[in-house]
């Protein structure tokens, strides 16, 4: 009877345990949860993070906050991101630097530090420059700088960051000499020099400048991905103008640390759903940029794919 007795309370420790596991895992989220944005506000990781927040709102059960964090380019929001609690709280919207900065030895934590959720953004590169620049084309912004080397000051989000490898692409292809002038904060501020006269071209999504392109201050010369744009269906791929046959794309994947409970990740799922949702999908739209829902194994590969991607082309441009 002794035993028994021992066994029964032994058993209804054990349950009680379990119940409280299972009742901390649903109670989640209890508390606020925040994003980390390793960019500036108003640039296209930023505008989908607190889209993704505003259209997810009705079925989450807590507040969400957005971070801006551009310390560093955004080196120290992707790392304060990798190395949060993994207990769902906090989430970054990790970028495609997280591909190539390791490289560069700038960035200590790569895509093994996180679990992706979802990607709604993966916008192609493209040439920008001001409305009344002495080029309308790829072809002809290549002959101005051939006959002007270093001349045209090319913003970028920093150096080693996508947009401007994907200047210096521009390069090493056609033989040319670029002046690169790098921004903290990204994109957005590079944008707003081009616009306000300071540099002669960003290379950048055009979401990121739809503003001024639609305003007539800006003008976008060619995007560098496999097909045509549908918002900027007049502007020629470089592939199609020139046989420049590299897509270099920005992505930005809302993640939470490696070791995430699973049962933790099938609550963030919400923001999978949104990103398929057609409301949230025309709001990215609206804003000029493509939406995408990578998400699960894909989106992991993706990301591992591009971080052998991007290994490669820095080691070839000698970067």
């Amino acid at each position: 009877m002794k035993k028994g007795f021992v066994l029964s309370i032994s058993l209804t420790c054990v349950a009680a345990i379990l119940a409280g596991c299972n009742s901390e895992a649903a109670t989640y989220p209890s508390k606020e949860i925040k994003i980390i944005v390793p960019n500036a506000p108003g640039g296209g990781t930023d505008i989908v993070a607190r889209g993704l927040v505003d259209h997810a709102k009705d079925q989450l059960n807590t507040t969400v906050v957005v971070e801006n964090n551009t310390e560093g380019g955004g080196i120290t929001g992707l790392i304060q991101g990798a190395s949060a609690d993994a207990d769902g709280y906090t989430l970054t919207m990790t970028t495609v630097e997280l591909a190539m900065l390791p490289h560069l030895d700038r960035l200590p934590v790569t895509h093994e530090d996180f679990i992706p959720i979802v990607a709604p953004i993966a916008d192609p590169a493209s040439v920008i420059v001001p409305s009344d620049a002495p080029y309308d084309t790829v072809q002809e912004f290549i002959e101005y700088a051939k006959a002007n080397p270093g001349e045209i000051q090319v913003g970028n989000s920093g150096i080693g960051a996508v947009w401007h490898l994907a200047a210096i692409a521009l390069e090493d292809e056609f033989d040319i000499d670029l002046s690169h002038i790098p921004y903290d904060g990204g994109t957005a501020p590079a944008i707003a020099a081009l616009t306000g006269g300071h540099i002669d071209a960003v290379t950048a999504a055009p979401g990121n400048a739809m503003a001024q392109i639609n305003a007539g201050d800006l003008k976008v010369l060619g995007v560098m991905s496999e097909e045509r744009l549908e918002f900027l269906p007049d502007v020629p791929t470089l592939k199609e103008e020139l046989n420049f046959d590299i897509s270099i794309r920005a992505w930005a994947a809302l993640s939470v640390p490696a070791d995430t409970p699973e049962e933790v990740l099938e609550e963030l799922n919400v923001f999978v759903e949104t990103a398929k949702d057609p409301e949230f999908q025309t709001f990215l739209s609206n804003q000029g940029i493509i939406p995408v829902s990578f998400n699960g194994d894909e989106l992991a590969e993706m990301m591992a794919n591009d971080h052998e991607m991007y290994s490669e082309l820095m080691k070839n441009l000698d970067l």
